[in-house]
């Protein structure tokens, strides 16, 4: 594929479409910032050869323009010395280098309008490179923050996982075991202080079933 069909290929193309239908958009921007790259590196050297070229043929131009006016001259001064005869070669000779300046400056202005063309799509490629630039920035951008997210996630579902709810479960069964302890700790307590209450009420039957017999052995002893 040529320079300039790879060019056409390139300006014309839309990055946002061709990423979103790209199964890899990351990939795929890599590798048209290559092929942009590429490109330009073509299109410069391209340029470089034709301003080059331009150079040369002003250079050419510019000594067949000085042997125009020198042969011009000399016709000039063979007229003068009445010499016609040297007078024709002058201007044969000026006549040629007349011709090859209008040949060079034509060589010149195609040199410089493809040079300026040259330009133009370095200038429209390097616009279309900065974009896709731009574009990879964001695409790592936006990979950055999805594998954030990701990880995120995964830690979300790890904190969810057998093994977390594992650990709750052995924490409440802790508490769960702390509390037992201390109902057992208040259980003993509250035990011993019914027995007491219950000795209590015994000792006060007891007493009461004494002082009934007393009064019974009382009353038998005043009969008799």
């Amino acid at each position: 594929m040529g320079i300039f069909t790879r060019f056409r290929d390139i300006i014309s193309s839309n990055i946002n479409a061709m990423l979103d239908r790209a199964e890899d958009p990351e990939k795929l921007i890599r590798l048209m910032i290559r092929e942009m790259e590429d490109t330009l590196v073509e299109l410069k050297s391209a340029c470089a050869g034709v301003m080059a070229e331009a150079k040369k043929a002003q250079r050419q131009r510019d000594e067949a323009a000085a042997r125009r006016r020198f042969w011009s001259d000399k016709a000039d001064l063979a007229v003068s010395k009445g010499r016609d005869d040297l007078a024709r070669e002058a201007l044969a000779e000026k006549r040629r280098y007349h011709q090859r300046e209008e040949t060079l400056d034509h060589e010149l202005r195609d040199h410089q309008s493809l040079s300026d063309q040259y330009q133009e799509d370095i200038r429209q490629l390097e616009e279309k490179l900065k974009s896709a630039r731009d574009k990879q920035r964001l695409l790592v951008q936006r990979h950055i923050h999805a594998e954030r997210k990701r990880r995120a996630q995964g830690d979300m579902r790890r904190v969810d996982s057998a093994e977390a709810i594992f650990k709750f479960d052995e924490l409440e069964s802790r508490i769960e075991r702390m509390e037992a302890e201390a109902d057992l700790v208040n259980y003993g307590r509250t035990h011993d202080l019914e027995d007491q209450l219950s000795r209590l009420s015994v000792d006060e039957d007891i007493e009461r079933e004494l002082e009934a017999l007393k009064a019974l052995r009382s009353d038998a002893g005043k009969t008799a």
